[in-house]
Order: structure tokens, then sequence, then C-alpha cells
């Protein structure tokens, strides 16, 4: 008798919620949802890289994605697939090479890397520039006094060092630094290929 019961309750209950949801329809006019351009977009843009929030300050994606200056850069952290990793939550150090420095390589060598089956040695590359952790001038110059390398995410060690004033990782210049939620970004003026191979 109980399972009966049970079973004749449950059917009630179902009958009733899908007669209260087909009751719950929106008012004529009203929008009931997104586009089909809007839905292929949010399925081709997943997870939190593609999550807009106006209101806290930017993560390390959203720096590169503000600067007119890391255009190229922000070319290979898409064709690697990378964004996700630079919104979590960290922190990391990322040294953002410019344009500049980018255009520096030799002729074609960009282009050949955003190829789509050169995805794999572009992800490389591109995360060679990060290390795990936050790491402001000061604390690099600390590495560098007691003659300590630093780690970055690939597993390859790059040295610090300052001349003339100016702090140079694994060769190249910072330019200028940006603090973000997640890390730092330090703004270097060539690309570190450390991971080419």
């Amino acid at each position: 008798m109980f399972k009966r019961h049970s079973a004749i309750s449950l059917a009630g209950f179902a009958a009733a919620s899908l007669m209260l949801l087909s009751s719950c329809s929106p008012p004529e006019g009203a929008q009931t949802g997104a586009s089909a351009t809007e839905l292929s977009d949010a399925a081709s843009n997943k997870g939190q890289a593609f999550v807009q929030d106006e209101g806290s300050r930017p993560n390390i994606l959203q720096i590169a994605l503000g600067s007119p200056d890391h255009s190229t850069l922000v070319a290979a952290v898409q064709a690697a697939e990378l964004e996700n990793v630079l919104v979590n939550q960290g922190p990391l150090t990322v040294f953002a090479p410019t344009n500049d420095a980018f255009g520096a390589l030799p002729e074609g060598t960009v282009e050949d890397l955003l190829k789509p089956e050169n995805k794999a040695a572009l992800a490389k590359i591109v995360t060679s520039h990060a290390a795990p952790g936050k790491y402001t001038t000061e604390q690099l110059h600390q590495l560098m006094e007691r003659e300590l390398q630093l780690y970055q995410a690939t597993g390859h060690y790059v040295a610090i060092e300052v001349r003339d004033g100016d702090t140079y990782v694994n060769g190249a210049k910072i330019l200028g630094t940006v603090d973000a939620t997640n890390g730092i970004v330090h703004v270097v003026d060539q690309v570190f290929l450390i991971a080419a191979n």
C-alpha cells in the first residue's frame, strides 16, 4: 500500500509541476532568450576567460586584451587556447612581449606559429613566458642577489640581471609592470624562445 501511495503522490506532483511550468510563459513581445548567433558565440567561448565583469580590477588576460601593444601576444594566446589559464586564480607572473618584440623575430615566424598544426609548439612558447607565483621587480632583484634563476611554467629556468638600472629576465628588458588580480604582468622587449624546440 505504501508503494502505491508513493507512486500516486509522485505522479500527481509531476503532473502539477508540468501544468505550473507550462502556464509560465513570457508576456507577448518579450525576449525569450539568446539568438542563434549568441548561442553559437557562447558555445565557442567556453570557460571563465569569457565571463564579462566590468566592475573588477583586470586579470592578466584582460590586461593583455586591453593593450594595443600586445595584440600579437593575444593572438598567440588565443591560437594556443590558453585564455582560461590567464584568468585562473594564480598567482602568475607573465612576461608579456610587445608587438615589436614579435616583429623582431625572423620573417614568417609568427605566421607559422599561429597555424593550427603548430598549436602545441605555440602553447609551449607562450607558456614559457609565465612563472608560477607573483614576482614584483623587487622580488626578481632578490632572486638575482641570491644567485637564483626564475622557474617558468614550462620547467625552464631563466636568469635575472640588472644592467644600467634596468631589469632583464632571460635577456629581455622589463619595460613596465602592471598589477593584476591574479598576478603581475611585466612588459618585455623580447620573445622567450627557450621552449621553441
